[in-house]
């Protein structure tokens, strides 16, 4: 019988495989479902987020984003009047206050003289009102003759995205396409920052996203060549607006500036029957080292308008006014995080209601 005990030795071998193969099967089937409902959940969370961001108001984020502004600003100013009583001390103070938060010393004189003047005027000795009145002078500083926005005109486009390295610009350029995509507009991308790589590959992804057409050469390719292109193919396709990215450079560069005049230059008379728009991308934490770039990319481009991004890292949200009063360039777009949403057009007197709340 030692046959059949070693048959049913092994019947039962394989049947403790089999039940090892099932329990392996059952497990793998756990796992499975365990990744499954993983990235549901992350799904979920992730279509929760894009909800609240869309939910948040656009006022929200910004008075948010300018939190440490409004309190390096306001919160100092406020407390001072709580306990001071108005004199030339107290406006030498707030004078000073204005300035550490970058709103320049043009600006901040304009100010202070023209708030002594009406204190006094008025005979005002509350601190709420003095608020009220800074707020007023910020909005009258900030008011620009007209300031186009970018997606409100049905004209054709070439705008040409500007600024030092760091700032932000090929995710701006993304977040402006998106902004133009759902606004209807066809949309064109051109990767002229041939300098890098990577530079190409993250604009390439971007027009993936979107579902938008991109123009790009290989890397170290003349910028100028990819803008030729990118503006013929535009022209032929009649396309709404064509963002064209640029390698970021030192503005104090002499060589990488007249690079950019070259490519200017080509874009103005390639360009047909578009509108070309120069647009420089500021980073606001870099205080007033923004404004000696503002000021020397508009001396060597003429500079239509600036995008000023990272708002929401300062608490010098002040250089607006500085680049706006000193500068009478115009502030088209500020950002505040890094959200596709968190970019948006500069508008004076929400700008000032969210600083100074």
């Amino acid at each position: 019988m030692r046959w059949f005990r070693g048959f049913r030795d092994s019947e039962y071998d394989n049947d403790k495989e089999t039940d090892k193969e099932k329990d392996v099967e059952a497990g793998e089937n756990d796992s499975a479902k365990a990744e499954d409902d993983e990235r549901a959940r992350e799904t979920e969370y992730i279509d929760q987020k894009i909800q609240e961001e869309k939910e948040t108001s656009w006022f929200e984020r910004l008075k948010k984003g300018l939190l440490k502004s409004r309190e390096n600003i306001v919160g100092q100013i406020s407390s001072l009047l709580s306990i001071r009583k108005i004199d030339e001390e107290l406006w030498d103070d707030i004078e000073a206050i204005l300035i550490q938060a970058d709103i320049g010393i043009q600006s901040t004189m304009r100010i202070i003289d023209s708030l002594k003047d009406r204190v006094a005027m008025q005979k005002i000795n509350e601190s709420e009102q003095v608020i009220e009145l800074l707020k007023e002078e910020l909005v009258d500083i900030l008011r620009f003759e007209s300031p186009q926005t970018l997606h409100d005109t049905a004209a054709r486009r070439v705008i040409l995205v500007v600024g030092v390295n760091g700032t932000g610009k090929t995710t701006t350029i993304a977040k402006l396409a998106r902004r133009y995509v759902n606004a209807g507009k066809s949309v064109l991308l051109a990767a002229a920052d041939t300098f890098r790589a990577a530079a190409i590959e993250q604009l390439d992804i971007w027009a993936k996203r979107l579902n938008v057409d991109i123009v790009k050469h290989e890397r170290g390719s003349d910028p100028a060549a990819v803008v030729y292109d990118a503006i013929h193919a535009a022209n032929a396709r009649k396309t709404d607006i064509l963002l064209i990215d640029t390698a970021g450079r030192l503005h104090t560069y002499v060589n990488l500036m007249e690079e950019l005049k070259k490519i200017k230059r080509i874009a103005d008379r390639e360009k047909g029957n578009a509108e070309l728009e120069t647009l420089l991308v500021i980073d606001a934490t870099t205080g007033q080292n923004g404004i000696a770039q503002a000021r020397l990319f508009d001396e060597a481009l003429k500079v239509d308008g600036i995008i000023l991004t990272k708002l929401d890292g300062t608490a010098k949200g002040g250089i607006v006014l500085a680049i706006q009063d000193e500068l009478n360039i115009p502030v088209r777009y500020v950002g505040v995080g890094e959200g596709m949403e968190d970019l948006h057009e500069f508008n004076p007197k929400e700008f000032v209601e969210a600083l100074v709340g």
